[in-house]
């Protein structure tokens, strides 16, 4: 898959997507000027592609399903020196981004959001319950100083490509702050606000079954 040349200065956002042409248009438009765009469609049906092409975002597709293999294919497509993950249903802010690049850019390794809900019902109790859960064993276990395993995230690319291969599907990101425990990285961890979905249903949360994989997701890599 080729890449565009490196230019270390920028910062590129891979946007894993599946099914959030509702919500994509606002997520694009809140990024801060000179942040560059890149969609991951992973077998979206309701022309995710078509609206992120539209907004003026670089476009990838991934045909393996999965949170962590959309992420992968992005950040190997990205040609800065920083890559930040961003979810594209809108539930976090853009705008905030830059708080956690200057945490990277201060020294840390990673710098991971802490999701803190603007208003009551944003997270569900179940959701944010395992959370919690697996964030206390992420600090007891392996010494992180993290509280939640949210999907905003920023680091080096080249630092994130010398982990290796990472879960495929909804383990990624416990998996990143594992291999980052294991490698010995500079983890912070910086409070972004949680806002309702701006459209579109959450692939964890908005169904039985979406949590259950989740749960088996994170069981396969915490075993």
């Amino acid at each position: 898959m080729a890449t565009d040349p490196p230019t270390p200065a920028g910062v590129t956002v891979v946007i894993p997507c599946r099914n959030e042409a509702e919500a994509l248009p606002g997520v694009l438009a809140a990024l801060p000027p000179g942040y560059r765009p890149i969609v991951v469609d992973n077998g979206s049906t309701d022309g995710t592609a078509a609206v992120a092409a539209s907004c003026g975002a670089r476009v990838i597709t991934e045909t393996r399903p999965g949170y962590g293999a959309a992420v992968q294919a992005g950040i190997a497509a990205a040609g800065t020196g920083l890559v930040a993950v961003l979810d594209g249903d809108g539930s976090m802010d853009p705008a905030e981004l830059p708080l956690l690049v200057a945490a990277v850019r201060a020294g840390a390794d990673l710098a991971v959001g802490r999701r803190r809900p603007v208003s009551r019902g944003v997270w569900p109790w179940h959701t944010r319950l395992g959370n919690r859960v697996v964030a206390h064993r992420l600090r007891r276990r392996y010494g992180l100083p993290v509280h939640d395993i949210g999907a905003m995230r920023v680091a080096g690319r080249e630092r994130l490509e010398s982990l290796g291969r990472l879960h495929d599907r909804f383990g990624y990101p416990l998996e990143l702050l594992v291999r980052a425990a294991d490698a010995h990285w500079e983890v912070r961890e910086v409070d972004i606000s949680y806002h309702p979905r701006a459209g579109g249903t959450s692939k964890v949360s908005g169904s039985a079954r979406g949590s259950l994989r989740a749960t088996r997701d994170f069981l396969a890599v915490l075993r």
